[in-house]
């Protein structure tokens, strides 16, 4: 994407908030005002009473999206754009986030500053989890997580888990969350698993509630490849806390690091630890 001129950006808005308007108009405006045209996604455009452009024509014509709102905005713009490797700008519209990190009013110099090149581009890894269902893969893609648990808030739930086709560990107790480094930092990091730097090849195992004190979250490289299984019960599958779905008694879910990474533009100066500080009030 750098040395390539910004002509068109697409914007998705965080749903549900017809208040967040007149913050798009002022974002609009100064993406027009460095002559760089915007289309609004349609069911964006459709909260705030405006006209807009099918999500997929977006990532056909753009070249980045904007996602103005929260970090769970960007968490679903980018999983719904995943397909289309499209680099994608957090401009958040309220408190400062993990990922959309961008304030509206260090947008203006933020733009002058994309259309001379002075801005970055990380990358950040994405879980490919792949269910076998009736001799048909189903694949979903996660950002943050993918979490095992149990369908009965009244059961613990036993999961069978290989590393590479061979036998690992067996969890007992609420579940498990698989976590990317970009994920380490919001449910993985409530079940006391660990904050992995964003841009690290590697996955978490993180245990919820473990009947045994002796389960502890496990860190492994992003070449491993993870199956899981119940042998006893259905379990839940929760991708990104946005989307569950059943693992079936005798499923397995097959979960690896996918081939593409997300593409995510900051500031130049853009220092995750100084995040991390202010996020989890480190060193008050």
């Amino acid at each position: 994407m750098k040395n390539k001129e910004i002509k068109k950006i697409g914007v998705v808005l965080r749903p549900s908030s017809p208040e967040i308007k007149e913050g798009y108009l002022k974002l609009e405006k100064i993406f027009r005002s460095h002559g760089i045209d915007v289309l609004l996604e349609s069911k964006s455009a459709k909260m705030i009473d405006m006209s807009g452009e099918s999500f997929k024509s977006i990532c056909m014509e753009c070249d980045f999206i904007v996602s103005f709102g929260g970090d769970g905005t960007l968490i679903s713009t980018v999983r719904k754009s995943f397909d289309f490797d499209i680099p994608i700008l957090g401009v958040h519209a309220g408190n400062l986030g993990f990922l959309a990190d961008l304030s509206l009013d260090e947008l203006d110099t933020f733009v002058e500053k994309i259309i001379h090149n002075r801005y970055r581009v990380d990358e950040r890894a994405v879980l490919e989890a792949t269910v076998i269902k009736n001799t048909k893969e189903v694949k979903y893609y996660a950002f943050n997580d993918i979490v095992l648990t149990r369908t009965r808030v009244s059961n613990m739930i036993h999961i069978e888990t290989l590393v590479d086709s061979q036998s690992f560990n067996t969890y007992y107790g609420d579940g498990v969350i698989v976590s990317t480094p970009t994920g380490s930092t919001a449910y993985n990091l409530s079940a006391g698993g660990p904050v992995l730097f964003p841009m690290s090849n590697v996955f978490a195992l993180t245990p919820i509630c473990p009947h045994s004190l002796t389960q502890r979250p496990v860190v492994l490289p992003g070449r491993y490849a993870i199956e899981m299984k119940t042998s006893e019960e259905r379990a839940l599958i929760i991708i990104d806390g946005q989307d569950v779905h059943e693992l079936e008694l005798g499923e397995s879910v097959h979960i690896k690091l996918a081939t593409k990474t997300v593409k995510l533009i900051h500031k130049e100066e853009y220092n995750y630890f100084d995040v991390l500080k202010e996020k989890l009030r480190w060193g008050e």
